[in-house]
């Protein structure tokens, strides 16, 4: 395995959680549809680091691709529902 893809892993890792861990709660859902742009950029570093050779990053990257496919559908599917809580009545 490629030492700079592990690197690059870690990283992601561990600024993940410090951004997620300073963000205040208040800010989530706005911040979700951002948020479902960089999953999307994942799944692409995913699908890069599943076409290497063995098997250990063939695994990792599918069971990236799978997590990163649930958090932008999920994302998506939070702000939609966000977005119909301030439709009016007439909108709907």
């Amino acid at each position: 395995m490629n030492p700079l893809l592990l690197f690059v892993f870690v990283l992601a890792i561990y600024l993940g959680l410090e951004l997620i861990t300073k963000v205040p709660s208040q800010l989530h859902t706005p911040l979700m549809s951002g948020s479902n742009a960089i999953s999307g950029i994942s799944i692409v570093g995913a699908i890069v680091a599943s076409g290497e050779t063995g098997l250990l990053p063939t695994i990792l990257g599918t069971v990236a691709i799978a997590a990163a496919t649930i958090n932008v559908i999920g994302g998506y599917m939070v702000t939609n529902r966000m977005l119909g809580m301030f439709k009016s009545g007439k909108d709907a």
